[in-house]
């Protein structure tokens, strides 16, 4: 992953609204650790987002994803790079999967959560690494984290399982 560093990228990303979501409303154009900051900032419309029922908050993920696909692809073609790690709308999503275990659950779950999605999306095990190196355009912005998610959704309800 290579960043927006230039300041022309920057302003190329924030003239457009496509820019203004893959750049997670700003939060990825954070100068230490974008990809962590995105993820924190994906907490704070989570905590509306929850207050769904689970057929709507699966669709909002969807369409979320989409919209992801979709701003990414542009934004990352507007500045020539692939997947840039300022781009954070990949986080958001990979969040909001992450933390489907605990849309009843405990408070702790929330931080649990948050550090395991930041470990598989660090970490990058098959097929997250897979989705990353292979995929391109918006897609392949995305597939990586959404499976990270998948991922880290998945050992956190054997958590909350064996823990409550």
């Amino acid at each position: 992953m290579s960043g927006v560093t230039a300041p022309a990228q920057r302003r190329a990303l924030l003239a457009h609204v496509d820019g203004w979501i893959a750049l997670g409303f700003g939060s990825g154009l954070s100068p230490w650790a974008p990809g962590t900051a995105g993820s924190l900032a994906a907490l704070l419309p989570w905590l509306a987002l929850r207050l769904l029922p689970w057929p709507a908050y699966l669709a909002v993920l969807l369409l979320a994803f989409a919209l992801g696909v979709w701003a990414c692809g542009r934004a990352a073609r507007r500045v020539g790079l692939h997947d840039p790690g300022a781009f954070v709308w990949d986080e958001f999503v990979g969040q909001w999967l992450a933390l489907l275990p605990v849309l009843a659950g405990p408070w702790w779950g929330v931080a649990l959560g948050f550090a395991l999605f930041r470990l598989f999306d660090v970490w990058k095990p098959w097929p997250v690494r897979w989705a990353d190196r292979s995929l391109d355009g918006g897609l392949g912005v995305m597939a990586d984290d959404v499976l990270a998610g998948l991922m880290a959704a998945g050992v956190l309800a054997l958590a909350l399982h064996a823990l409550t």
